[in-house]
C-alpha cells in the first residue's frame, strides 16, 4: 500500500494495524534469548516498507531534543529506522556493528561520530533490551552520550527494566499490546 500525498501522514491507529498485519506471525517461535512465544513479531516485513518506515522515521524525529547531534542504529535491523530517522530530522545517523569487521577502518561505529556527540539511539524490539544496552555500551565507549533509547515495539518482557537499570532512558512508540497481543507469552 502507498501513501498517497494527500495522504502524507497516517494516523497513529492506522499505522498500528499496518504493522499488526504486516509483522505479527502466530506458532511456535524461539526467540533470541532462547524463549519461547506464541508469536513472533518479524521486524523486516515493517521495517522495509517505504509508508511505514517514513512514518517510523517522523515518530523517532519527535524523540530529538535540541542537544541531540546523532541518531544511531545497530546493525542489522535498526539501520533502516536510524536512516528513515535521519531523513526525517536533517540529523546525521551513525551504525553500531555488533563485531568489528577485520578490513579497512575495523570500527565498531561505522559513520561520523565524535566524542562528545548526544546521541539517539533507535532500536526495533525491545524484548529485554539486550542487544540495544550492548549497542548503548559502545556508543558510550566511543566517546558519545546516549541521550534516550527509544523502540518501535517493547514486548514488555524487562527490556525498560534492564535499559533503566544500565542508566539509561527508554521509551517506545508502541508496546506490543498496541499491537493487539495481551502481553508476554
Amino acid at each position: 500500500m502507498r501513501a498517497s500525498p494527500d495522504d502524507a501522514r497516517m494516523t497513529r491507529d492506522r499505522l498500528i494495524e499496518r504493522i499488526a498485519a504486516l509483522a505479527i506471525l502466530r506458532g511456535d517461535f524461539t526467540l533470541r534469548s532462547g524463549r519461547k512465544s506464541t508469536y513472533y513479531v518479524d521486524k523486516y516485513r515493517f521495517s522495509t516498507q517505504p509508508d511505514v518506515l517514513s512514518e517510523l522515521g517522523k515518530l523517532f524525529a519527535q524523540h530529538l531534543t535540541p542537544q541531540t547531534t546523532r541518531i544511531a542504529g545497530a546493525e542489522l535491523g535498526a539501520v533502516s529506522l536510524a536512516a528513515s530517522a535521519s531523513i526525517a530530522s536533517g540529523k546525521p545517523f551513525v551504525i553500531v556493528r555488533n563485531q568489528k569487521k577485520d578490513y579497512g577502518t575495523s570500527k565498531l561505529v561505522e559513520g561520523i561520530l565524535e566524542k562528545g556527540d548526544s546521541v539517539l539511539l533507535v532500536e526495533d524490539i525491545l524484548p529485554t533490551g539486550g542487544q540495544v544496552l550492548e549497542a548503548a555500551r559502545t556508543l558510550t565507549e566511543a566517546g558519545a552520550t546516549v541521550e534516550r533509547i527509544v523502540g518501535v515495539i517493547d514486548r514488555l518482557e524487562g527490556a525498560r527494566q534492564n535499559i533503566e537499570a544500565a542508566g539509561y532512558q527508554m521509551e517506545s512508540l508502541f508496546t506490543i499490546t498496541d499491537l493487539g497481543i495481551d502481553g508476554p507469552h
